[in-house]
């Protein structure tokens, strides 16, 4: 019996457009848009405080209040009265409406920038600052601050206020990485609402009425979860802010560079704000097929090692007890050297997943130079929050499954025996600390060759014969492969401490040393290599990657957040 014939997928379902004229120029939407994405779509901004697109609109702020419009209903029989575009004539409403909770519908009109929508505005300003405090020169919100923008833009420049300003608590720790300070808060509901509906972990709302309504944590409980400092994010003001970054750095005197986290496989995109060679703060960047808008705290906080005392900034050979720092070719041929001294049967390579793919694919031929198939990566997993986290605690393990066709951790006891028992000779540590992957001390010291790349200080530097000084995610280019298949880019954002070199060029001399040789200059050469000779990177190049990266394999493997995104924004909850 032959197999039946594969059904023909559904077409979707036809999207009905409605016209709506913005400002004198009629645009076509999909039916149900919020009138404040239809603005956004033609470049026509309304300013808001509360309305967040993965959050629900309370409409509370009244700060994206716009004027608007309807065809008037012609009596029977009367011809409905048309403009010069062939379209109805608007009849306008005489009280404005909130752009944030209301829909375009057939015939709509929306003003953003009247008489009457202008004097709205000035008139919420006004309201927003009447208690505000005038500590913008000490506020760490400066230069991001939603109500500095606006009140330029849509303030009347002066004040009326003639009373004192109602006190509330300043410097109040609700949590361990977040401080409020409550004379800022506008009370746009945007911590409240992200808690409840994100986090689920509804530990913040609002007490007492009017004037005198303060931002609180519940009785016994405190802002802890693992995406408190995503709060920090969201608030347009300066009313809550991270423990972690609040006095360090003036915002407009950071770089901010497009990356990805390293902390877990997900790879949540971000953006790493540096001045001169330190990093001050990562923060998450949008893409709703990673991470949304959120990340973890734990990733977000994944950058203080970069800027350690502790990092190697030189690469040194072992004199006796002591370590000598030495030059670039001096180690590397010694490296080679001692590496070349034992058979490709007693070497063995333990690299690293929180390796690039580029870097990966010169530790797939320095195992080829060598001739030893003893090579794997240190596996960790534990991670998953049912959130962001993945169980997978490695950013690039299915690179290494990719590249060196291995799955992490299969062959590491072998390794660990063959060192062991002294079968293995000669070890080359890519990016580990052996002692903490299950390697004895002792065993270690026995070794006739043990050469170590590192970006910090460790017990498994100290043992090495030679030590070679890599580079952090934040100081390279490169790509990784994350837990749900997807391929993305790391962005260099400072430069290597010291004498510090990118890792994947270390690992290209280290062969050349041993008598390879490949022509390879950046990382673009070093990807198309790799697209030549990787089947799942075929046709790619570096920069097909974009800021955004690219589905590259199947995993099967869901994010739980994004999940419960799409069903909300399904049910018309949240614009998404």
């Amino acid at each position: 019996m032959s197999a039946a014939a594969p059904a023909t997928p559904a077409a979707p379902p036809a999207v009905d457009l409605v016209n709506v004229q913005i400002d004198g120029v009629w645009h076509k939407f999909p039916k149900g848009t919020r009138m404040i994405e239809a603005c956004r779509q033609v470049d026509k901004l309304v300013p808001h405080y509360c309305y967040h697109p993965k959050l629900t609109s309370p409409g509370n702020c009244r700060m994206c209040l716009v004027e608007m419009g309807m065809p008037p209903r012609p009596t029977p029989g009367q011809e409905p009265e048309k403009d010069e575009h062939g379209m109805p004539k608007i009849g306008w409403m005489p009280r404005p409406v909130i752009a944030c909770a209301n829909t375009v519908s057939e015939g709509m009109g929306i003003r953003t920038e009247s008489l009457l929508t202008q004097e709205c505005r000035k008139g919420v300003m006004e309201f927003l600052l009447i208690n505000h405090p005038l500590d913008c020169p000490i506020c760490d919100q400066a230069g991001e601050c939603r109500l500095q923008e606006f009140s330029v833009e849509h303030g009347k420049g002066e004040s009326r206020f003639r009373e004192d300003k109602v006190k509330k608590p300043k410097n109040v720790d609700i949590g361990p990485r977040v401080r409020l300070d409550d004379e800022r808060c506008i009370m746009c509901s945007r911590c409240i609402r992200f808690t409840a509906e994100i986090a689920d972990d509804p530990v913040l709302g609002f007490t007492e009425r009017g004037s005198y309504t303060t931002l609180a944590v519940n009785p016994g409980r405190e802002l802890a979860n693992n995406y408190s400092l995503n709060t920090v994010d969201i608030c347009p003001v300066g009313a809550l802010t991270s423990n972690d970054f609040r006095f360090q750095m003036r915002v407009w005197f950071l770089t901010e560079t497009n990356s990805i986290c390293t902390k877990c496989g997900r790879g949540c995109n971000t953006e790493i704000g540096a001045r001169g060679n330190s990093v001050y703060r990562q923060s998450p960047r949008d893409n709703n097929d990673v991470n949304s808008s959120w990340m973890c705290d734990q990733g977000r906080l994944d950058f203080h090692f970069v800027n350690s005392e502790y990092r190697l900034t030189d690469p040194m050979l072992r004199a006796g007890t002591r370590h000598d720092v030495v030059d670039w070719k001096r180690a590397l041929n010694e490296a080679a050297t001692r590496i070349k001294g034992v058979s490709g049967a007693e070497t063995a390579i333990v690299a690293s997943a929180r390796m690039t793919n580029e870097e990966l694919f010169f530790v797939k031929q320095l195992a080829a130079t060598l001739g030893t198939d003893l090579i794997d990566v240190v596996p960790r997993t534990g991670g998953a929050d049912n959130y962001l986290r993945a169980d997978d605690l490695n950013p690039n393990s299915n690179g290494v499954r990719q590249i060196l066709g291995i799955e992490p951790g299969a062959k590491l006891a072998q390794i660990q025996a063959g060192v062991k028992s002294g079968t293995i000779k000669s070890v080359i540590a890519l990016g580990e600390n052996l002692l903490k992957a299950g390697f004895e001390r002792g065993d270690l010291e026995g070794l006739r060759s043990l050469v170590s790349l590192h970006i910090l200080a460790n017990a498994t530097a100290e043992l090495s014969h030679v030590v070679l000084a890599g580079s952090s995610y934040a100081e390279k280019r490169g790509s990784m492969i994350n837990v749900t298949g997807r391929l993305q880019r790391l962005n260099k954002a400072i430069k290597n401490p010291g004498n510090a070199r990118d890792t994947w060029e270390i690992l290209r001399d280290l062969i050349v040393a041993m008598g390879g040789s490949n022509g390879l200059h950046s990382i673009e050469d070093v990807f198309a290599r790799l697209a030549a000779e990787v089947s799942a990177f075929e046709g790619l190049t570096f920069a097909r990657i974009g800021d955004q990266g690219l589905p590259l394999i199947e995993t099967g493997e869901t994010i739980p957040l994004l999940e419960r995104e799409k069903e909300r924004k399904a049910k018309g909850l949240i614009v998404g």
